[in-house]
């Protein structure tokens, strides 16, 4: 059976012109993306990305603007859906109280995810796992960070 898989994820920028990166292991498979998740059925997409940072990061976000919606097919990594992904701008109502790692999947005990900033100017199509986050990456790239 096909069916969308509908997610939406957050691009947080800090004052340094870094962007929050998430580092995970589900299903047996380590993959770096942007934070956020799955929209369930009856949520809107804004307010699916403010539960999304709230179960993740443990902070309040206010969506600033889209950013990005895939435009082309992919399927996911995990099962036969097409996923469509929508990407918004967003920034924290308070500080981020995260422990943030330098290493890539450098995961505290009994957790699965890990996050890290990394500087714009210095990031890298493959340093997000899937298409559509590598997409997001060179739009990204592609404004004025200066």
């Amino acid at each position: 059976m096909s069916y969308f898989n509908v997610r939406v994820y957050g691009l947080l920028i800090n004052d340094q012109k870094e962007v929050l990166l998430s580092d995970e292991r589900e299903y047996g498979m380590d993959f770096i993306k942007f934070p956020g998740g799955g929209v369930e059925l009856g949520e809107g997409l804004v307010e699916a990305l403010k539960r999304e940072f709230m179960e993740e990061c443990n902070t309040e976000i206010e969506v600033l603007q889209h950013f990005y919606t895939t435009d082309f097919y992919e399927k996911s990594a995990f099962n036969e859906s097409q996923v469509i992904s929508v990407y918004y701008l967003v920034k924290s109502i308070v500080p981020l109280q995260l422990n943030f790692k330098t290493n890539v999947f450098d995961f505290d005990e009994q957790s699965d995810q890990s996050f890290r900033w990394k500087k714009i100017t210095l990031l890298a199509e493959n340093d997000v796992t899937f298409k559509t986050d590598q997409a997001v990456v060179r739009l990204l790239k592609s404004l004025d960070h200066g």
